[in-house]
């Protein structure tokens, strides 16, 4: 627990230091649901879902959730996302951190899409539900 604390406060106090900005007057709020869960290794599990996430329409992600701290509680992923927007195809990598609080998950991520643009994300993952739902912001340089 120590550590994952650790790791996101050293995480947010680069970020500042980095002047990191946010353009919190275009806040994207994102719901999705999700389709399906799988492991094939009963360690690494793959999470897909789509949903809605403001000017992007129709949003298709999948993620890779690891534990290499072996904690039942919190973890790292790694994800794709992919829409397509009238004739523009955007796609997407993301990477961050989870951490169990309650019956939720805790979500935390830097996305970075081919339209140029990187999002700070935070999130909740209720799989009781079967529901994603993401606040996002863009980073400003």
């Amino acid at each position: 627990m120590k550590k994952v604390v650790y790791v996101f406060f050293l995480f947010v106090s680069v970020s500042f230091a980095q002047d990191l900005k946010w353009d919190s007057s275009a806040l994207i709020n994102a719901e999705f649901i999700i389709d399906a869960v799988h492991t094939k290794d009963g360690v690494n599990y793959e999470l897909s879902a789509t949903g809605e996430a403001g000017p992007y329409g129709r949003v298709y992600l999948s993620y890779v959730f690891t534990n290499h701290n072996d904690s039942m509680e919190s973890g790292e992923f790694t994800g794709f996302i992919w829409t397509q927007m009238e004739e523009e195809i955007i796609k997407g990598t993301t990477q961050g951190v989870y951490r169990k609080k309650g019956k939720v998950f805790k979500m935390y991520a830097l996305d970075n899409l081919t339209n140029e643009k990187t999002y700070i994300v935070s999130g909740i993952a209720d799989f009781v539900n079967k529901t994603l739902k993401f606040k996002a912001s863009e980073v400003k340089e």
